[in-house]
């Protein structure tokens, strides 16, 4: 369902393996309400929200007694989907938005391009395996499922950092930062498709 009037959209998607509601307002405040029965991935969705400036209601009830990479990896399609079908033929926007987020002794850079064609680019390390009982590798698993369902090409390059928790949060904050900038409307093209072909896809 997408609203005509504004970029706002929800889905929901059901598996064996999960069941998931999202809706989204891309020109939102940055409010959220996000339950996924991960506390650490909660916490990034949250910093993602907040620094995207986009509203996001997100429930995921997950097959946890396995693992958490069901949970994380659907959430990414779900939201994904749902970012998508909010921007419809992304008329007027910016799409391409980059930049460096430093948090403490962390510097990552995010790089993207609302295309229409999903592609993800991740050059982005973690120390450790582990950030308490989260594993560091479903960080890519979300950003891979989110581009390929937003239809964005997204590049993700940690510069430095020590702290597992730090890397991390730096990838979603500016992924967050970069998203925002690229879903704005560009006062000067707000009527057009930034593509000379006409259409983003």
């Amino acid at each position: 369902m997408t609203e005509a009037a504004s970029r706002k959209a929800s889905v929901s998607r059901t598996t064996n393996e999960t069941s998931i509601s999202v809706s989204v307002d891309i020109d939102g405040t940055g409010q959220g309400n996000i339950s996924t029965g991960i506390g650490f991935f909660d916490h990034m969705l949250d910093q993602f929200c907040r620094h995207s400036l986009i509203d996001m209601d997100i429930s995921v009830k997950g097959d946890l007694h396995i693992d958490d990479h069901h949970t994380v990896e659907d959430t990414g399609i779900a939201l994904g989907q749902a970012i998508s079908r909010a921007l419809g033929d992304r008329r007027g926007i910016t799409r391409y938005a980059a930049l460096d987020l430093v948090m403490d002794e962390t510097m990552t850079r995010a790089g993207i391009d609302v295309s229409g064609r999903p592609f993800l680019v991740w050059n982005v390390t973690f120390p450790a395996a582990k950030i308490g009982t989260f594993d560091t590798e479903l960080v890519r698993e979300f950003f891979q499922a989110f581009a390929q369902n937003a239809g964005i090409t997204l590049h993700v390059l940690n510069h430095y950092g020590a702290n597992n928790h730090h890397i991390a949060e730096t990838c979603f904050k500016a992924v967050a930062r970069a998203l925002r900038t690229a879903t704005e409307i560009d006062p000067r093209q707000a009527n057009r498709i930034p593509s000379t072909k006409g259409i983003l896809v």
